[in-house]
């Protein structure tokens, strides 16, 4: 199969070479489990989540004691928020303040918090995608228990002022959740810095394998199990360890420490000449979001007059998508365009471009090109 261009590595990253390498002999040459205290095989495994644990404190500005390991970010995310909240110590607090524009995975897990009696605020967004810290403020009550903002959004790459909202959280005796799914790799995240109490990224996005993911959790934070049977990760999060997943992981995030500034100033260079190329040549398109506060590898584009899902259907030479992986079943516009004030055509016929580590000049000149073609050709007949 010849494979189209790769413009979508919001959705998910090919497994770097450097990482398959260094997690490939633990499928067969150390398969021990981490947990078997009594043999070198099992020894083997608890070194190398050890290693692990530490690569991926380091990225953040941890300790390996605060990293949990988990299946993916909407695990961590399940388990940072529901565990917040059922270890409020039969206190009267049930108020979690979250965003209008976060990934399903918190919308959702908030949702079935309300079920079962939470009280949940959803903060709105300005038209650039940015949230304003008064009405945060203002949200706030003596039942608030949990702040969760994500530390940039997976559609638009609009960052949000993590540690100013932190500020607002620690003067009101509030903890602080951060998805940074999107983030981790592209900018720098200091959890100490920024004063994040929980953090929850997955693996897949920073060029590690599917199926392990990590939630940072602040010494003394009282968080109650989501998954019984074990005991393990400090009996956080029972279950034994992907340790394959887990060396991959580590090494990813330690190639993300060594290489992501001039990773970042590179792709974003690709990035500006994406669209400034889209912008000139194809008329009626526009940059959604902030355009100056945002992830340096990603561009949502809208293109008025066009439908959007025939227009990704045309895009054979190059694999982009209109937005979250995980709404791709979805026949509703973004809930985050229509959030930025976006009407119903412009939101349906928007187009999230997002580079990558592989990404090279070529491909972006290819991509101009096609994406300029199909674009005349598909406003002609619809």
């Amino acid at each position: 199969m010849n494979y189209p261009i790769y413009l979508d590595y919001a959705a998910t990253t090919p497994v770097d070479k450097r990482v398959m390498e260094t997690f490939l002999p633990y499928f067969t040459d150390h398969f021990g489990n981490s947990a078997s205290r009594f043999h070198a095989f099992g020894w083997k495994a608890e070194e190398a989540v050890s290693i692990a644990r530490q690569q991926v404190a380091d990225l953040i500005d941890a300790t390996e004691k605060e990293i949990v390991f988990t299946s993916g970010a909407t695990e961590s995310i399940n388990l940072a928020i529901k565990g917040v909240f059922e270890g409020r110590q039969k206190t009267e607090k049930n108020h979690i303040i979250t965003i209008c524009t976060e990934h399903k995975a918190v919308l959702d897990t908030c949702h079935h918090l309300e079920k079962l009696g939470a009280e949940i605020t959803y903060l709105t967004v300005d038209n650039q995608g940015n949230i304003n810290l008064e009405e945060l403020e203002k949200a706030i009550k003596n039942t608030t228990i949990l702040v969760s903002v994500m530390a940039a959004n997976n559609e638009i790459g609009v960052i949000h002022p993590l540690k100013k909202i932190s500020e607002i959280c620690k003067k009101n005796n509030i903890l602080l959740h951060s998805d940074a799914t999107q983030a981790i790799g592209k900018i720098p995240i200091d959890v100490n810095d920024l004063g994040i109490d929980l953090l929850s990224f997955s693996g897949h996005k920073i060029y590690a394998p599917k199926g392990v993911g990590v939630l940072y959790v602040r010494k003394k934070t009282n968080l109650i199990a989501q998954q019984d049977g074990g005991r393990h990760e400090r009996n956080r999060r029972s279950g034994t360890l992907n340790v394959t997943g887990i060396v991959g992981i580590g090494k990813a995030c330690e190639i993300a420490q060594s290489e992501m500034h001039e990773e970042s100033k590179r792709v974003m260079i690709l990035r500006d000449k994406l669209e400034t190329e889209i912008l000139s040549q194809i008329p009626d398109s526009q940059v959604n979001g902030d355009k100056n506060n945002r992830l340096p590898n990603i561009s949502n584009i809208s293109f008025r007059g066009l439908d959007g899902e025939q227009l990704l259907m045309s895009l054979n030479q190059i694999a982009v998508s209109n937005g979250s992986a995980c709404n791709s079943a979805s026949t509703e516009p973004s809930y985050v365009l229509k959030a930025l004030d976006l009407d119903d055509d412009l939101a349906f016929s928007s187009v999230r471009f997002s580079l990558g580590r592989f990404t090279t000049e070529t491909e972006i000149e290819i991509a101009i090109a096609h994406l300029k073609e199909i674009v005349a050709k598909t406003r002609i007949f619809f």
